[in-house]
């Protein structure tokens, strides 16, 4: 096939901002918050739509639209790498870090979700699996959780969700991490690990590194 010659035109390009109320107020070393803003990118071409999304300020879904989507529109879906690539060129004058990578990060999904439907298979099938099963892990124990909040939450994903591993947040009150992480490692049990994030790379907050032994290893833990 020629890349020059656009069999699937992408005809529409959109995206929707959702903000999202968390159950009970969430935070981690660095932030606290009530709810969590989505961003939901689509991409259609040749009758199939494809999705991606992201989290980030609702301006995400107006860079989408405004700035990122006329770069795709009648450019061949199939061509990805070389749509990524000129989104990339786009937002060279703005930055491409923070809200830019987002916005780029939810398109780029939704053309390769566009991509696998034109040819009516799985993404995993097209991208290429690596192995048939995934282990998962949990990611929460707010800062702002009780004992009672964080032993239901990590011990349900552990023992009914089948979570390998839980990750809990830190560094809100330093003194109070070790007795949580305690407590994460008691809702457990020996079933799996515990970790610890403190918010942002940890911006100078010692983070809980993976133990088994309920202990903080005073390393750097970043998503």
């Amino acid at each position: 096939m020629h890349l020059t010659k656009r069999e699937a035109p992408i005809e529409a390009v959109r995206a929707r901002a959702y903000t999202i109320p968390t159950d009970r107020p969430e935070a981690d070393g660095t932030y606290a918050w009530k709810s969590t803003t989505l961003v939901v990118a689509e991409v259609s071409a040749a009758g199939k739509t494809g999705i991606g999304y992201t989290y980030n300020d609702a301006s995400a879904a107006q860079l989408v639209e405004a700035t990122l989507a006329p770069t795709l529109i009648g450019e061949d879906a199939w061509n990805v790498d070389a749509l990524w690539l000129r989104m990339q060129q786009r937002v060279r004058n703005i930055g491409r870090s923070g809200l830019a990578a987002t916005a780029i990060s939810a398109l780029d999904c939704a053309l390769w979700d566009v991509k696998a439907r034109l040819l009516d298979m799985p993404l995993a099938r097209l991208l290429g699996a690596m192995r048939s099963h995934v282990p998962l892990y949990g990611s929460g124990g707010f800062t702002t959780y009780t004992d009672d909040e964080i032993r239901a939450q990590l011990g349900g994903w552990v023992h009914e969700d089948g979570c390998r591993w839980v990750k809990i947040k830190i560094g809100t009150e330093p003194s109070r991490d070790p007795h949580r992480v305690a407590v994460a490692r008691e809702a457990i049990g020996d079933a799996g690990c515990v970790g610890g994030w403190a918010g942002g790379g940890g911006w100078g907050v010692r983070g809980g590194g993976w133990r088994r032994d309920g202990g903080i290893a005073g390393t750097f833990c970043a998503e």
